[in-house]
């Protein structure tokens, strides 16, 4: 199966958000390449926040183009056999915590947001990873800072799309 299959089949199975989810079904369909950074009218892209539900916290990254706290992410690989594994492979690669391990269930949510040219639009697929109680981070050429937050001091230091995740998160971990 396909990255592209892959993508079709775990967005048909979302069912929250559905106008969202419609959306990138329906960019799919229009463009083949809508999973690369080389799509000109958007791609998906896959996300992880990491949490540490023992302690209550999650770890971001201070991006170093956007200058922001986010989660873990980015654009998906030719060697990405589906988006689980891209947003596992990019949390593990930005946070530098081995061992993470994707909360079950699929993605959490989906966010669309613009970005600086050449990408224009992430069409971002959420996940949530788990961390050890033992998580040691780095920080990775694409991070100014990585960072453990207190789940309620999100709010004072990322935008509305991670603590959207992060209130997503926390519900399905309570679920």
């Amino acid at each position: 199966m396909s990255l592209h299959d892959d993508a079709v089949l775990v967005l048909k199975a979302y069912e929250d958000q559905t106008d969202l989810r419609d959306a990138y079904l329906e960019h799919l369909a229009a463009h083949p390449d809508g999973l690369w950074k080389a799509c000109g009218a958007g791609h998906l892209t896959a996300s992880a926040l990491v949490v540490d539900p023992e302690r209550g916290r999650v770890l971001l990254t201070l991006h170093r183009k956007l200058r922001m706290w986010l989660q873990m992410g980015g654009h998906c690989e030719p060697g990405d056999a589906t988006l689980a594994a891209a947003a596992l492979r990019e949390a593990t690669e930005e946070s530098g915590v081995a061992g993470l391990t994707l909360l079950p269930g699929g993605p959490v949510r989906l966010d669309r947001h613009p970005v600086p040219p050449p990408c224009h639009c992430h069409l971002d697929v959420q996940y949530a990873a788990l961390a050890t109680p033992d998580a040691v981070h780095a920080v990775s050429d694409e991070s100014l800072d990585v960072r453990w937050f207190p789940y309620d001091e999100v709010p004072e230091v990322a935008d509305d799309s991670v603590v959207r995740l992060l209130d997503a998160t926390r519900t399905r971990l309570d679920a």
